[in-house]
């Protein structure tokens, strides 16, 4: 069986470059990646820790199973309003630049 450290490092690495990623990148939709791994690491631990981490509940409790099946529907609706909305700015101001989009601006 594999530690809870190597699985805690594993998800410490992805939410890094994913935080990296997020900030760093001008384009939407590499910034919107690296929001996506972040939740992929949050969903890591939660995994990780439910499987780990025994509750005095009884052994069919499955509390951190729920809580990443909320992150993943909240990533999967996150990437398609994220994304629409990159697609309409695209639309309108033929750029995804993130330095570019001033959609108060007149």
């Amino acid at each position: 069986m594999i530690p809870l450290q190597y699985y805690l490092l594993l998800a410490a690495a992805l939410f890094c470059i994913g935080l990296f990623t997020a900030l760093a990148r001008r384009n939407a939709v590499a910034v919107l990646m690296g929001i996506e791994l972040m939740l992929n690491a949050v969903n890591i631990n939660l995994i990780a820790f439910w499987r780990y981490v025994k509750p005095s509940a009884p052994v069919w409790d499955l509390t951190g199973q729920i809580f990443a099946l909320f992150v993943i529907t909240l990533a999967a609706a996150e990437a398609a309003i994220g994304l629409a909305l990159i697609i309409a700015i695209y639309r309108s101001r033929d750029t995804v630049n993130i330095e570019d989009v001033d959609l108060m601006k007149w």
